[in-house]
């Protein structure tokens, strides 16, 4: 299978590229810099381009069994929240448009609900990450999930997911759910990187998912 891979140098992104190269897929890894990826691999196919250039980036995925989006402008861009939304709509016209019909997009836990509610509209939610979250939430809520054009999944990791020595751990272990976190003995949410992008690809061979939100953790 061929996948393109959009945000293929970020946190997430980066960490679903190493998975989908150790399962042998070709790989079209789509970034602004993807030249600042300094993996080497006769599987992997590096791509510069604009996301908000949809002509090209449509040219770039046309004829890919799935795209995979680990878009994000960066948590401490300043215009984040509008930057993020134009350009997750984008992502969504330009793959209508190539003819691909799997979607996979990454968000994040802030899209999750606790007893209904989502977790980015709580009191508690981070303010550096507010304007980011926030604008996840709009794009799932208001365009993703009414598509019916694309086979779309939306995967929104576990509310622990960030801290450095958080990111080598890779046991292959993981729990399923879908709009509710996934909370383990001790009341947490939380999973490595390396362990959500194995949630994430098995689930690209999976198919459990589609026309939902999914979640992982321990």
């Amino acid at each position: 299978m061929k996948i393109s891979l959009i945000g293929a140098t970020g946190f997430v992104g980066n960490a679903i590229l190493n998975e989908l190269l150790e399962r042998n897929y070709q790989v079209n890894a789509i970034a602004r810099k993807a030249n600042k990826l300094t993996i080497e691999n006769e599987n992997l196919q590096k791509t510069n381009i604009d996301i908000f250039n949809q002509k090209d980036l449509s040219d770039a995925i046309k004829g890919s069994d799935a795209v995979i989006s680990a878009y994000n402008p960066g948590w401490t861009n300043p215009n984040i929240h509008d930057e993020y939304l134009r350009g997750a709509i984008a992502i969504q016209k330009a793959v209508e448009n190539s003819g691909v019909k799997k979607l996979i997009v990454i968000g994040g836990a802030g899209t999750l609900k606790i007893d209904g509610n989502y977790i980015v509209d709580g009191p508690d939610f981070p303010k550096q990450f507010y304007a980011g979250a926030s604008a996840v939430k709009k794009y799932f809520a208001e365009h993703l999930s009414k598509n019916k054009t694309l086979d779309w999944e939306f995967f929104s990791p576990a509310i622990e997911m960030s801290s450095a020595s958080n990111t080598q751990t890779k046991t292959g272990k993981y729990r399923l759910g879908t709009e509710s976190p996934v909370f383990d003995a001790e009341g947490r949410s939380r999973h490595s990187v390396k362990d959500s992008a194995i949630a994430i690809v098995d689930e690209l061979e999976n198919k459990k998912f589609n026309h939902q939100i999914f979640t992982a953790a321990y």
